[in-house]
C-alpha cells in the first residue's frame, strides 16, 4: 500500500508498505528518520514516542496505514532548523543524555507535558514521564532537564 503522511511539516510518501508495518518502521527504515528508537516493540518503554495529530503515541504500536493523511512529528521535528528546541537544549545541558536510546521518547514526553502544564510539579513530571524507561540514569538528571526547560519557557 502507499502511505502519504505529513512528517515534521513535509508531505512524505512511501510505497509498498505492508499492512502490518508499524509507523516506527516507516519513519526509521523508509523515511530515514532514526530519532524514534526501536527498543521493546510493545509500547512499554516509550523510546519510539512521536506525535500523531498532536497526541503522543508509541510509534511501534501504530500501524503505518493509520498515519495516512495525518500529521506526524518526531523528535527531529521539534528543532527549528539547526536550533534545538528548549527541551532538547535542556536535556543536553542537564546531562540527561547518556546512551541516548531513551532520550527521543523522553524529549517528546517532556515537550508534551510542558505544552499542557507550563510549570509542572515534580509529581506531574514523574507522571508524564512514567511511560518512558531509562536504564542508564537514576532519572534525576532527566527531571532536572524538564525543570530547566520549564523555567526557560516561563521566561520567554
Amino acid at each position: 500500500m502507499r502511505v502519504t503522511t505529513t512528517v515534521n511539516g513535509t508531505e512524505r510518501t512511501a510505497d509498498d508498505v505492508w499492512p502490518g508495518e508499524s509507523l516506527l518502521y516507516l519513519l526509521r527504515e523508509r523515511l530515514g528518520l532514526p530519532g524514534a528508537k526501536n527498543a521493546c516493540e510493545q509500547g512499554e518503554c516509550g523510546s519510539c514516542t512521536v506525535y500523531l495529530d498532536g497526541e503522543p503515541v508509541c510509534a511501534c504500536l501504530v500501524a503505518a496505514g493509520q498515519a495516512i493523511g495525518r500529521e506526524v512529528t518526531t523528535v527531529e521535528g521539534l528543532a527549528d532548523g539547526q536550533s534545538l528546541h528548549p527541551v532538547q537544549e535542556a536535556f543536553v545541558e542537564a546531562g540527561a543524555v547518556q546512551c541516548g536510546f531513551c532520550t527521543p521518547g523522553l524529549v517528546v514526553a517532556a515537550h508534551d507535558l510542558l505544552a499542557r502544564v507550563p510549570e509542572p510539579s515534580d509529581p506531574e513530571i514523574r507522571e508524564a514521564l512514567a511511560g518512558n524507561l531509562c536504564r542508564c540514569t537514576g532519572y534525576e538528571k532527566i527531571l532536572d532537564a524538564v525543570r530547566l526547560a520549564a523555567r526557560r519557557q516561563a521566561t520567554r
